[in-house]
């Protein structure tokens, strides 16, 4: 469905967005891919790598309404992947993290309808559930703003969704790289903050493939989330290195034990689909939605009553071995 369409990916000089530029080029024949971001030595350095014809790299901030606008004009599809995602870095200056994940959300929706842009997805987090740091409280307001911008929507044709996902294997700030830096420097102990902390991982191109995927199945509301495996942190850092022992650290403020990504509250909304499940909107709009048949004409069932989709609770569990395959890919 990319074939001979223009993509907008915001905050493309990410991890998120360089694999999803690398994915696209593979497979499809785009007649543009505009990558939107605000640091030009990033746009400069992947340039160097992505060079097709089709590509064009546009210097901008999603704050910036009137940069978006111009950024936006005959766009088909845009990938909102921008934020501002270091959870200490958020507490310590949140009206930036604000401005940039809530404001600029807004503004990303706002230009979407001005320029009649056809479908958009925005990327969500683990953290906007239940939310205990503001960087989750920020993702949360901006997966609401999301939803509704569908009723705002109207007789329009543009249609916004969110995809939801974890902890993304390898990705610049995460935990692998850390402790793959630290054993690398002789450590001879790991920081664990608790031994009974679990977390659910994905890999780049499982993030790319399930937006890339829910394009073609997305109706307009809805918030995908992947059946994805789970780990046990002290499973992670001796899978990592065997024979380093652990110290604990103690939980960082703005840390949750254990990630949801399908709250107990959202299982009267919650379908179940082979690969994913479906929150859909607790609003309801002027159009009528039948959610459990997507666009593709897969059907879902309703979950249980007060299911939850939580890292510990999860029946798919990484073992060391596929950890270090997933690495190594």
């Amino acid at each position: 469905m990319f074939d001979g369409k223009t993509i907008l990916i915001t905050g493309g000089t990410g991890s998120f967005g360089k694999h999803c530029v690398k994915t696209l080029l593979e497979r499809y024949q785009p007649r543009r891919i505009i990558v939107y971001s605000r640091d030009e030595l990033k746009q400069f350095e992947m340039a160097q790598v992505f060079d097709a014809p089709s590509m064009r790299y546009f210097i901008g901030d999603v704050r910036d309404a009137k940069r978006l606008g111009l950024a936006m004009r005959d766009v088909d599809y845009v990938i909102h992947a921008a934020a501002l995602k270091q959870i200490p870095a958020a507490e310590y200056n949140p009206m930036e993290c604000i401005k940039t994940n809530i404001h600029g959300a807004n503004n990303v929706i706002d230009v979407a309808l001005e320029q009649g842009v056809e479908k958009v997805i925005a990327l969500s987090t683990d953290k906007a559930v239940n939310p205990v740091n503001l960087y989750g409280a920020t993702k949360l307001a901006a997966d609401k703003l999301f939803v509704a911008a569908n009723n705002i929507a109207g007789s329009l044709k543009t249609r916004f969704s969110v995809v939801r996902y974890g902890n993304v294997l390898g990705s610049r700030g995460s935990v692998i790289p850390f402790f793959k830096r630290l054993i690398a420097e002789g450590a001879t102990e790991l920081p664990i903050t608790d031994p009974r902390m679990t977390r659910f991982w994905i890999t780049l191109q499982q993030g790319v493939d399930l937006v890339l995927s829910s394009f073609d199945r997305m109706q307009g509301g809805e918030i995908f989330v992947p059946k994805i495996p789970s780990m046990k942190m002290t499973d992670m850092a001796k899978a990592l290195a065997p024979n380093l022992p652990h110290k604990i650290v103690g939980i960082r403020p703005g840390e949750k034990l254990h990630e949801v990504m399908c709250p107990a509250e959202s299982s009267h909304l919650t379908l179940e689909f082979h690969d994913r499940y479906v929150i859909t909107p607790t609003i309801e709009y002027s159009h009528k939605v039948d959610y459990s048949c997507n666009a593709v004409g897969e059907t879902g069932k309703p979950v249980p009553e007060g299911f939850v989709y939580s890292s510990d609770n999860n029946t798919d569990w990484l073992t060391a071995e596929q950890l270090l395959d997933l690495i190594r890919e």
